[in-house]
C-alpha cells in the first residue's frame, strides 16, 4: 500500500483579473489532488480570499499554517487560474520556511474566452512567478506544458512525477543506513564519505560483524524472530536444495539484522560478504538482503553505501525494488549491450523465476557448504532505469550519473542473478564511468523514474549528477 503524500498548495491570485476564475481553481485543483490521493494543505476559502493567496497578510497566514504542518508537508503546488501575485507567492514559501519541492503549474486560456471577464493571462504570470522563486533562491520544478489544465492527462503526469521527486528528496534527506560490517579490504571502489553525506541528511549507523554474530550465538533456534524469519524465507524463494542448519544461520542473520536496523532506526543496509561470513559463520548474506530489498529497505553488498543509496532512490521514485548490480560482460559484439550480474541478492521482483542456491564464485575459496543462499535466476525483460552516486573527495561534493534502458530477453547462459541491457550510446555511457572514476556497481530498477531521481538530485539537494543520453 502506497502512503500518503501530503502537499502544500498555494493558489494565485492578482486583483484586477477575474476573481471567479480564483475561486473554481481553487476547487478544482484540491479536488484534483484529492482524487490524486494527496492529503491537502491549504487555507479555506473562508480563511483568504476565495483560499487564494494576494495579500502580505494572506501570505503570512499561509506560510503559518504550512509551518503548523512542516512535519508532513512533502511539497508545495503553485498553481496559478490567473496571473496571480508573485511576489505573495515567493512570500508564502520563503516566510514557512519550508525547504521541500515546489511545482508550479499555470492554467490554459481558452481560445474563446479571452475577453476581460474570463481571460486568465496565467501564461504570463507563471513567468512572473517563476522569476520571483527565482530571485528568493527557492528551487522549484516545471510541468512539461508551460499551461496545463488540472483535470488533463498531462498533469496527471506531472503531478506522478513531482510526486516522486517529493519522496525522493524527503526519503534521502531524512534516511538513515546501516554498515553492517566493515568494507572488504580489496574493494578500494566502495569508499566513501561520512561527512559528504551527513551534509545532505544522510547518516551512517556502524555496527561491527562480531556483533551481529556475537547476538546470532546467542539466540537459540526456537526463539520467535527465528522462527519467524525461517518461515518468512521458505515462502520467499524455492530452499528445497539448502541444508536445514544453513537455513536455520539465514533465518537467525535476518532475524538479528531487522531487530538492529528497528532498533537504530536504519532504512536502508550496505553488509559485508565477502568472505567472512562466509569462512566464519557458513552462509552468504543474499536471500536476507534480497527479502529486505524487495520490501523497499534496500541493501547492498560489499559495504556499498554509495550504492546504495542509488537503489534507495530509485525505489522511492518507482515505489518498486531496486537492486544493486555490477556492469560486468560485455554482449557479444553489440557495443549497445552488456551483460549485468550479481550472485546474487537481487529482490524477487526482478526475475523471471528464482531459487536458492550456492555461491559459485566464493565456492571455490570456502567450500560449497559454506556459501548457500544466493538468490539465482535470469533477470526479466522490460524497461530499466540505473543511478549511481558517489562521494568526491576532490570536488568536496556528491555526484553521480542516471540514465534508462532495458532488460531484454537475449539468450545467457550463467550462474547467479544476470540479465542483458541495452542502453542507447553505452559506449559514451562506458567511456563517462572509467573517465570519472565511478565504480563498478550501478543500482538498478525496472522503471522509467531517472528523470525524476535526476531532478531530485540536482534541483532540490545540490548533488553533481549527469543525466546519460540528455548532458
Amino acid at each position: 500500500m502506497q502512503e500518503q503524500l501530503t502537499l502544500g498548495l498555494i493558489i494565485g491570485n492578482r486583483g484586477f483579473f477575474p476573481d471567479h476564475l480564483a475561486d473554481s481553481g481553487y476547487r478544482e485543483m484540491k479536488a484534483v489532488l484529492e482524487a490524486a490521493g494527496v492529503n491537502v494543505i491549504a487555507v479555506t476559502q473562508q480563511e483568504t480570499k476565495f483560499g487564494a493567496i494576494e495579500t502580505r497578510q494572506e501570505a503570512r497566514r499561509c506560510a503559518d499554517l504550512f509551518d503548523q504542518h512542516r512535519k508532513d508537508i512533502a511539497g508545495i503546488i503553485v498553481s496559478l487560474p490567473n496571473f496571480g501575485d508573485e511576489r505573495a507567492i515567493a512570500d508564502t514559501i520563503r516566510m514557512s520556511n519550508l525547504n521541500v519541492p515546489v511545482l508550479v503549474q499555470a492554467t490554459p486560456d481558452s481560445a474563446t474566452k479571452m475577453l476581460i471577464a474570463d481571460r486568465r493571462d496565467s501564461f504570463c504570470g507563471k513567468m512572473s512567478a517563476c522569476n520571483n522563486l527565482m530571485q528568493y533562491g527557492i528551487p522549484y520544478s516545471l510541468t512539461r506544458l508551460h499551461t496545463v489544465a488540472p483535470h488533463s492527462a498531462a498533469f496527471a503526469k506531472d503531478l506522478e512525477d513531482f510526486k516522486a521527486v517529493c519522496r525522493v528528496v524527503r526519503g534521502l534527506r531524512r534516511l538513515r543506513i546501516g554498515a553492517i560490517g566493515a568494507r572488504p579490504s580489496a574493494f578500494n571502489t566502495v569508499r566513501y564519505s561520512e561527512k559528504l553525506l551527513e551534509a545532505s541528511g544522510i547518516s551512517v549507523e556502524p555496527i561491527d560483524l562480531s556483533e551481529i554474530l556475537g547476538r546470532i550465538d546467542r539466540m537459540k533456534d526456537d526463539h520467535p524472530l527465528a522462527q519467524g524469519k525461517l518461515a518468512a524465507i521458505q515462502r520467499y524463494v524455492d530452499t528445497n536444495t539448502t541444508p536445514a542448519a544453513a537455513l536455520m544461520k539465514m533465518a537467525k542473520l535476518g532475524a538479528v539484522i531487522d531487530e538492529w536496523m528497528c532498533q537504530t532506526d536504519c532504512t536502508i543496509s550496505a553488509v559485508q560478504c565477502w568472505t567472512s561470513l562466509e569462512e566464519y559463520f557458513g552462509v552468504v548474506p543474499c536471500t536476507v538482503m534480497s527479502m529486505m530489498s524487495e520490501n523497499l529497505f534496500s541493501s547492498a553488498c560489499e559495504v556499498d553505501i554509495a550504492g546504495v543509496i542509488g537503489m534507495h532512490a530509485l525505489a522511492l521514485a518507482s515505489q518498486t525494488p531496486s537492486a544493486l548490480l555490477d556492469w560486468n560482460n560485455n554482449y557479444g559484439e553489440d557495443p549497445d549491450k552488456a551483460v549485468c550480474f550479481h550472485c546474487s541478492n537481487l529482490p524477487k521482483h526482478f526475475f523471471r523465476e528464482v531459487k536458492m542456491d550456492f555461491q559459485q564464485i566464493i565456492a571455490g575459496t570456502v567450500g560449497r557448504d559454506n556459501t548457500f543462499g544466493t538468490c539465482v535466476g535470469r533477470v526479466k525483460s522490460g524497461p530499466m532505469s540505473f543511478a549511481r552516486f558517489s562521494t568526491s573527495d576532490h570536488l568536496g561534493a556528491i555526484t553521480g550519473y542516471v540514465g534508462q534502458g532495458e532488460f531484454t530477453d537475449d539468450p545467457l547462459e550463467t550462474f547467479g542473478g544476470a540479465g542483458v541491457v541495452h542502453i542507447e550510446d553505452m559506449q559514451d555511457l562506458l567511456h563517462f564511468i572509467c573517465a570519472n572514476g565511478y565504480e563498478h556497481h550501478v543500482a538498478a530498477n525496472f522503471s522509467g523514474t531517472a528523470d525524476v531521481v535526476y531532478e531530485a538530485a540536482t534541483k532540490y539537494l545540490n548533488w553533481e549528477v549527469h543525466y546519460h543520453g540528455k548532458d
